[in-house]
């Protein structure tokens, strides 16, 4: 049985969620400790994901070197925002995360063999999987008090011979990390309606 209250999030709780939240382009010089990365993830692992096979890796980097190796691979208007930021992550896709389903899915282990006779079932899978568990990282990011500015302009090959030679892992997002610098971020951009986005029936 469920020990805690279904009630939903307060006001305040949504706002620092979704309707207040923004994307963060500067940041401020406070650092990002290991505790937070590690609280951070600590929640991002929770949600569903596809059979929970939990396809997403990290990588996080915060030191020079880490970041004069990641900075030359991003979009040239996206560097001085992970310049800027205390930490950034670079999300990937493990392309072999079907090895770990029998310790994660252990009633059906057999869909392991599945993925692995089929590439492109594994792949499209993987992919949409990940991709949900990219909108909780930042989501989680923002639940612990960090700001979050995911970037999709970044040489995607260039950062997988850099960081993941082996091929296994495959770059998907660049997420820079921290506290709100000065001028962080736009005004809020509109979203379409309900009348467009929502039917019923």
């Amino acid at each position: 049985m469920d020990t805690f209250s279904r009630a939903g999030l307060t006001s305040d709780a949504r706002a620092l969620l979704f309707t207040e939240a923004r994307t963060a382009s500067a940041f401020a010089a406070t650092p990002v400790t290991d505790e937070e990365l590690a609280e951070l993830w600590d929640l991002a692992k929770w949600p569903p994901t596809a059979a929970n096979t939990q396809p997403l890796r990290v990588l996080f980097v915060r030191s020079a070197e880490g970041r004069a190796r990641l900075i030359p691979h991003l979009a040239e208007g996206n560097r001085p925002k992970s310049q800027s930021a205390p930490a950034v992550a670079v999300l990937a896709l493990d392309t072999s995360f079907h090895e770990f389903v029998p310790e994660v899915f252990p009633h059906n282990p057999g869909l392991k063999d599945v993925y692995e006779a089929n590439e492109a079932l594994r792949l499209a899978a993987g992919n949409l999987s990940a991709g949900l568990q990219i909108g909780y990282f930042i989501l989680a990011a923002r639940a612990i008090g960090l700001v979050a500015g995911p970037m999709t302009g970044f040489d995607k090959a260039g950062v997988d011979a850099e960081f993941f030679p082996g091929g296994r892992y495959r770059s998907l997002v660049v997420v820079n990390l921290g506290h709100p610098g000065e001028n962080a971020w736009r005004d809020r951009l509109p979203r379409l309606p309900h009348e467009t986005t929502v039917q019923w029936a």
